[in-house]
């Protein structure tokens, strides 16, 4: 018995004084946090004191061996709650108090090993003479089942939570961003030891021990989510209510109701020290030490574009194939005229339509254009080409300005394309290049558009006989061609990241920082996109560039941020194994 009262001595002091350092001089709910530390273990000292060491009894065990289980809990609970309010602690707090917390668990813990039917027999000599509970019936037993059934619930769940904070977390696939790796409802497990875990709302915890490499794959904490005291409140109040209730509740919402896509798991592509670039599907990177772009090898093991590729059985288990295997390969189609497009030949056919609809109009010279003739909204790409009837009628009835305006479209890429010409590529490097093609591209086809409405209407042609005319069809199916690609642009490529400096010099990932991408290209919302689309100029080198909705806006994320690498699937059982 002397051991016993030894231990729960020491326990009390150190649950005192971490009950002290939950005191908070604040009205908000971080308030709670003393009060509720100071009436459990009041109650369990007192109970310790006056119902065990005074009055030893079979009941008096029990009832305190419950409350040591629960006192890791309750403390946790009360950690929670301290930081939970407006102001928030200083790290040496932090580790004060997680210090008291593992010495006062520590404790207990050690306690708990006494209190076994054995370990009491063998240090209480008066242990077989005390009273055993008598059997409940009736009702009784009822409610006392019910109770020991919520009591191992609520115990699981909370050691649960623990193990998950500082080892292992089990993760459900929520999408098919990683396809074909993983797919919905994929169950893997997920290391967390070596992440450099972290006490809940704290930065007190393990150091990180992970060297991560290219080809990871991680679960990390969602960037495009803010992620101050009361967001990361909410997590770890949410992940509680998630597993107190079978996974059939989840607070973790975002402020239109939607669950928030948080935390991500994706594919770890970019390292720090390198300045990624994507074309045509494939990820380019350079370093300091080795300035010339060069395509990531490994990334191509894993990047998918074309899932009508994969076997049959696979297949199946997909929900969702973003492109078609006609539509993938019009697409490849489209990028290599894009890439291989006469540009002299482009200068000339721009030109030509400059002059023929100046002809048409009846103007000799034209006056300055006016860059604000059109809207962005009506330089948008589907507005250009889908209503570009509207359009051709807005600048022949504007006249000089119409006309003006039309010429300036058609032929100010020609310059201001050549000032940003370095190494022959526009804009000096592949993307910008590509992108102004494609501008250059949509141009053609709205200048050609507009020149044969202004001949069809000069010809007396109705707009209902208009979609008779061989030369709008044949337009009409270059233009779907055109929009099903810009559909597919930010999915295959993406600019240099981190962006260049203003006067042109390169950035770099910073140290411990990474850049990540979901396997199935054409269905992940990463660390590429924000979760907003905006309408900007397909390329900054023409003044009067066609526009396009992305939500292109890279990100890295630091390590602080990853929760842990995945390790193993263990569901389905016919998936089961180590991942790739």
């Amino acid at each position: 018995m002397k051991i016993i009262k030894t231990l729960f001595l020491l326990d009390a002091i150190f649950a005192a004084l971490f009950s002290l350092a939950n005191i908070y001089f604040a009205f908000d709910i971080a308030a709670a946090a003393f009060p509720l530390a100071l009436a459990f273990n009041g109650f369990l000292f007192c109970r310790a004191a006056l119902g065990l060491f005074k009055n030893p009894s079979r009941s008096n065990f029990n009832v305190v061996k419950k409350l040591l289980q629960y006192q890791p809990f309750a403390h946790l609970m009360s950690f929670i709650i301290r930081r939970a309010g407006e102001k928030g602690a200083s790290f040496a707090f932090d580790f004060v108090s997680v210090a008291l917390w593992l010495f006062s668990f520590a404790f207990s813990f050690a306690l708990l090993r006494f209190f076994s039917e054995k370990s009491l027999a063998k240090n209480i000599p008066e242990w077989q003479s005390f009273p055993k509970a008598q059997k409940k019936t009736g009702a009784a037993w009822l409610v006392f089942e019910l109770l020991d059934w919520a009591d191992a619930l609520v115990q699981a769940v909370f050691m649960v939570l623990l193990f998950q904070i500082f080892f292992f977390q089990f993760y459900k696939i929520p999408s098919e961003s990683m396809v074909p790796e993983l797919l919905i409802k994929d169950r893997l497990m997920v290391s967390k030891i070596t992440s450099g875990p972290k006490f809940p709302l704290t930065k007190v915890g393990l150091p990180a021990l992970k060297k991560y490499k290219r080809g990871d794959i991680v679960v990390f904490r969602n960037p495009h989510y803010s992620s101050g005291r009361k967001d990361e409140v909410k997590s770890v109040v949410s992940e509680l209510v998630y597993m107190l209730t079978f996974t059939t509740v989840n607070l973790n919402v975002d402020e239109n109701g939607s669950v928030k896509a948080d935390p991500l798991v994706k594919r770890l592509v970019g390292l720090p020290g390198e300045q990624l670039m994507m074309v045509n599907g494939v990820l380019y990177s350079r370093t300091k030490d080795s300035p010339e772009y060069k395509p990531v090898k490994e990334d191509a093991k894993w990047a998918n574009y074309n899932l009508n590729e994969k076997s049959p059985e696979l297949k199946r288990m997909i929900q969702e194939f973003p492109i078609d295997q006609e539509g993938y390969e019009e697409m490849l189609a489209f990028e290599r005229r894009r890439d291989s497009m006469d540009l002299e030949a482009a200068k000339k056919e721009c030109q030509s339509i400059a002059r023929e609809f100046s002809r048409l109009a009846g103007f000799k010279s034209l006056p300055p254009a006016k860059k604000d003739f059109l809207a962005e909204s009506e330089l948008f790409e589907f507005n250009l080409l889908r209503e570009n009837y509207s359009l051709a009628t807005k600048i022949i009835s504007s006249g000089e300005a119409g006309a003006a305006w039309f010429n300036a479209f058609m032929t100010d890429w020609i310059e201001a394309g050549q000032k940003s010409l370095s190494d022959g590529l526009y804009g000096g490097d592949l993307y910008s290049d590509s992108n102004f093609r494609l501008n250059l591209m949509i141009k053609l086809c709205v200048g050609n558009f507009i020149l044969r409405d202004y001949q069809l209407i000069s010809a007396g042609v109705s707009y209902s006989d208009m979609s008779k005319d061989k030369a709008l069809v044949s337009l009409w199916s270059q233009a779907q061609g055109l929009q099903n690609y810009v559909n597919y642009l930010d999915r295959r490529n993406m600019p240099a990241f981190p962006a260049n400096g203003a006067d042109g010099s390169a950035s770099y990932i910073p140290k411990d920082c990474y850049f990540m991408m979901g396997d199935n290209r054409f269905n992940s919302l990463d660390m590429r996109h924000s979760y907003e689309e905006k309408l900007r100029p397909l390329t900054p080198y023409d003044e009067y560039s066609v526009f396009y909705y992305t939500n292109i806006e890279p990100r890295y994320v630091h390590k602080d941020r990853i929760l842990g690498t995945t390790e193993f699937r263990f569901w389905p059982k016919g998936r089961v194994g180590f991942l790739k």
